[in-house]
């Protein structure tokens, strides 16, 4: 609707000129589109009568079920057991912590407990699990067996194995879907848990990501087109019912998180060219994981309402699949993902080295990349070029924790490729330090623990054991529980306010 105005005035304009007027269909053309959910393409196989039960429904996609790991004592036990180092007290201690159920928080103390175990895992102690995956055995993920997927064929051959189209093309790659599709916090009708942590934190500002699609002949069928997608320093606008209001300006800058592709439009499907890099902002929750997604060989399908008030689309390509492991793992820590959201990273860390399909590293001859779709849902927009050049928007405040994430990325592919135990980088909650020893105030059981499990340990620790960048004055000389407390409140509120 708003197009066909556009190219209604620019007619008329020519005509007033005393120009012989072309037609409308031939005349310079613009789309624009603010994205308003942007989550990996994977499809729910579950049934549309199925009543929850104990259980997460397996769906046809997922036969041998969703995650569901460290969701309660039995598989927590499992896990922790598995380490030949662990005395059988401890096994069961950590199991179910004695006078946990008298403490304040009783499962907060236990899930803490349970994070602090799990973070330890390795073939020998002071492993920390999460940076060194490959450290400790797979337990083992859930994975699609399904032949329907989303996706591009990006390499241009049909392998066995490879995933067919919902409208049939064969040839699909997107063997993210197959390595994690049965995740539980990533699995649902549109209803995943961190899909919609993930959109909800986009809406509310904590990124915008625009498309703009340009071409000189017909915005149906175009086959000299142009389409640009990058981030957007302006917040998303909402109407009065909590969706994202269209034709609201938004501006387009040349930054890191920028691409400019050729592209081709056919009966209003637009699709872009297959580009070495395509930069875009990537999937997160927290400021910490904001940043490139880089997609190796990637390219964009748009599919543009009628009216062009809307539009749905797939971004595709290869990407470095230990970066994927970092962002889920590292959004909190290993252990809260683990007892939180029911997943076991060293699982999805091992699925995602399995089906790895790209980007051959020829000093290793094993590929570094996963073959993945995400998937877009837009609304549109008037996306403008802005009035002087502009750098990707940073938060001050935030940019230690951000540092911290890059270097714990960093730890996790050094570990990956010289199989070295990397340390935990500091700054970040890894370990559930030092939130556990806040959590066990009370605990018959807290020397015990104290002793019995591992921690990260940091240069510059001070006598209480506390982390350098968590110092906001010296220490006393006699250590004391509550300037603690509150050092430690302040240091989870970031994630307390993100649940």
């Amino acid at each position: 609707m708003v197009v066909k105005k556009r190219l209604l005035v620019c007619s008329a304009a020519i005509a007033l000129t005393g120009v012989t007027a072309v037609p409308a269909a031939a005349a310079p053309w613009t789309r624009g589109f603010v994205v308003s959910a942007y989550e990996y393409a994977f499809r729910y196989g579950g049934r549309t009568d199925y009543s929850r039960g104990a259980e997460i429904e397996p769906g046809v996609d997922c036969p041998h079920g969703s995650t569901v790991f460290m969701a309660n004592p039995n598989q927590t036990k499992i896990a922790i057991a598995r380490q030949k180092w662990r005395s059988q007290q401890e096994i069961d201690w950590i199991t179910a912590p004695p006078g946990v159920e008298k403490v304040n928080t009783p499962g907060l103390t236990r899930r803490h407990i349970w994070a602090r175990a799990m973070s330890f895992r390795g073939y020998k102690k002071g492993i920390e699990t999460y940076v060194n995956p490959w450290a400790t055995d797979d337990p083992g993920e859930p994975q699609v067996t399904s032949s329907i997927g989303d996706g591009f064929n990006l390499d241009g051959k049909i392998k066995a194995g490879d995933f067919i189209s919902p409208d049939g093309e064969k040839g699909i790659d997107n063997n993210l879907y197959r390595a994690w599709g049965c995740d539980a916090p990533w699995r649902g009708g549109g209803n995943a848990t961190l899909d919609m942590r993930a959109n909800d934190k986009m809406q509310e500002g904590l990124f915008t990501m625009v498309i703009r699609v340009s071409g000189n002949k017909d915005p149906m069928n175009d086959d000299e087109a142009t389409l640009e997608i990058g981030w957007s320093p302006d917040n998303m606008v909402k109407n009065a019912r909590g969706g994202i209001t269209v034709d609201y300006s938004y501006r387009l800058p040349k930054t890191a998180l920028y691409t400019k592709m050729k592209a081709k439009v056919v009966n209003g499907v637009v699709e872009s060219e297959q580009v070495e890099h395509l930069h875009t902002p990537r999937i997160a929750w927290f400021y910490d994981q904001t940043g490139d997604t880089n997609f190796s060989k990637g390219k964009v399908r748009l599919n543009i309402a009628p009216d062009g008030q809307s539009a749905t689309g797939l971004i595709g390509g290869y990407r470095n699949w230990r970066d994927l492991y970092a962002e889920n793992t590292f959004a909190q820590d290993g252990g809260q993902q683990g007892t939180r959201e029911h997943e076991d990273a060293v699982a999805l860390y091992y699925a995602l080295r399995r089906n790895a399909d790209g980007m051959l590293n020829p000093k290793t001859g094993r590929y570094d990349g996963i073959s993945s779709a995400y998937r877009l849902r837009m609304s549109s927009a008037f996306v403008v070029d802005p009035d002087k050049p502009m750098d990707i928007t940073k938060q001050p405040e935030e940019e230690f924790h951000k540092a911290a994430f890059q270097g714990i990325k960093e730890a996790v592919i050094r570990g990956t490729d010289t199989l070295v135990p990397q340390a935990v980088p500091p700054g970040t909650t890894e370990g559930s330090y030092p939130a556990l020893e806040h959590e066990m105030d009370g605990l018959v059981s807290r020397e015990y623990f104290l002793k019995t499990l591992e921690r990260p340990h940091y240069a510059g620790e001070d006598a209480r054991g506390m982390p350098p960048w968590l110092k906001k004055k010296p220490a006393p000389a006699t250590p004391q529980k509550e300037p603690l407390k509150q050092q430690v409140r302040a240091e989870e509120s970031k994630v307390a306010r993100e649940q």
